[in-house]
């Protein structure tokens, strides 16, 4: 969850650039991974997303950095794409945050914390 007003405003500036992005925009939740949330709820999903970026993204070394999030099979995976958290290239690139070094556990929250958000958004669409 977004605990400061600071964060709340940067995750939401984010969110409105990635919106602008003509291939971050095209990603959106099928109407399966709208249920799979919906059954699972929003505290498992935020589990699943620091499980994910905990093994595929916050390592200092990804030996398939590039390929390591797949397009679907999880609300998580269509969520990293959106928010251009899926590699380590596109984190440095929307984000700032420099490969080739581990993922510091507020780098890591930021990263969830973005992903949560946006799924939270594409509910209530």
């Amino acid at each position: 969850m977004i605990e400061n007003s600071s964060q709340r405003q940067q995750i939401d500036q984010m969110l409105v650039s990635l919106s602008k992005s003509n291939f971050r925009s095209r990603f959106k939740l099928s109407n399966k991974d709208l249920e799979y949330i919906n059954k699972k709820g929003m505290d498992t999903i935020r589990l699943h997303a620091y499980d994910f970026i905990g093994k595929r993204l916050a390592p200092a070394v990804i030996p398939n950095d590039g390929k390591q999030t797949p397009m679907r099979g999880h609300p998580v995976f269509i969520a990293q794409h959106a928010t251009a958290t899926c590699c380590r290239k596109c984190l440095y690139k929307w984000h700032g945050i420099m490969p080739g070094g581990k993922l510091s556990e507020s780098q890591t929250k930021y990263v969830v914390d973005l992903i949560m958000e946006w799924i939270d958004k594409q509910l209530k669409y």
